[in-house]
């Protein structure tokens, strides 16, 4: 009998711990698009999605072999297209689960990146980039996965990084604020050498000399604009590395609305369940409805195991 209450207190210890097992860990999307043709292993294909749980490091991979990365950063590649900056964007509140949200903060970030997405030559989405543990940086990772990856050494020409950016190297341009980067593209557009291409890493916030009124998808925004009107090709990488706050949950519901047509977002205020989500979904429901049947069946056993049935009964009397 102690047996079977202690079993049962057990699995009703599982079933409470159950929404912390199976939840997901924070991760933060990463965008990487070019208006500009590139020099693609798969070129072809206008819009890739990887939707796997990724590091930051593996990231940086992908963005050098999937992403075309390694034939504008690494030396010693035959180059036959080729773009003039190549646009790091670290952004800092932006979680996995915000892509899915019908209200957010700064709703013009995205709406910018789903458009870029779709609108873009080539474009790739990575909505799964699980937050490094790490005392290291996502931009400083980024780059040290580059320079690892390329073996003899990054080709870039200029390696600009703004001062609120934690990148490790001493031939680094410091640049002090969004009008430097302007000031920075312009002089590298006029003294610009063919085949040549700029490494430009912003990291958003912390920075004394940007203006903290802006939101994150106007300071975007903003940057693009003055790489088209500088007459530059270009292809960025955005990606989040969001702050730890209580308004953010530490075990978020993650949902994809990647390729989703930006016009229909305004109109579009239900929740839609993919493929991947309706079948975790049944897995849930169908070990929940486990556990309730399990909890009955056992209770059924230790009801009936208090039951005391007479070992023998008297005989009757004749009447």
């Amino acid at each position: 009998m102690e047996g079977v209450k202690a079993l049962l207190l057990g699995i009703m210890f599982i079933a409470a711990q159950l929404p912390h097992i199976l939840s997901f860990p924070t991760t933060a999307p990463a965008f990487l698009w070019s208006p500009h043709r590139l020099s693609l292993p798969h070129y072809g294909v206008k819009e890739v999605v990887e939707y796997r749980t990724i590091s930051p490091k593996n990231l940086a991979k992908s963005v050098l072999s999937e992403g075309g990365w390694s034939n504008l950063v690494c030396s010693g590649k035959d180059l036959h297209e080729n773009v003039d900056v190549a646009l790091v964007f670290v952004g800092r509140k932006l979680q996995s689960s915000d892509i899915s949200k019908t209200k957010y903060l700064d709703p013009a970030l995205l709406d910018m990146l789903k458009l870029l997405f779709t609108g873009s030559n080539f474009s790739m989405a990575f909505p799964y980039v699980a937050m490094s543990d790490e005392d290291d940086t996502l931009e400083n990772s980024l780059i040290s996965v580059f320079a690892e990856s390329c073996g003899d050494g990054l080709k870039v020409n200029h390696i600009a990084c703004l001062d609120s950016c934690s990148v490790n190297g001493q031939n680094l341009k410091k640049l002090q604020g969004l009008y430097s980067v302007h000031d920075f593209v312009g002089s590298r557009m006029e003294t610009r050498v063919s085949g040549q291409t700029d490494l430009i890493v912003f990291c958003n916030g912390g920075s004394k000399e940007l203006d903290h009124t802006q939101s994150e998808g106007e300071v975007l925004s903003e940057l693009i604009s003055s790489l088209e009107q500088s007459g530059a090709t270009y292809t960025i990488l955005y990606a989040s590395e969001p702050y730890r706050s209580f308004q953010y949950p530490t075990h978020p519901s993650l949902s994809r609305f990647l390729a989703e047509d930006t016009s229909t977002n305004g109109s579009s205020n239900s929740t839609f369940c993919d493929g991947v989500c309706q079948i975790k979904t049944s897995l849930l429901e169908g070990i929940f409805v486990g556990i309730v049947l399990l909890i009955i069946l056992i209770s059924g056993l230790c009801c009936m195991m208090g039951i005391d049935t007479p070992t023998r009964f008297e005989t009757p009397q004749e009447s």
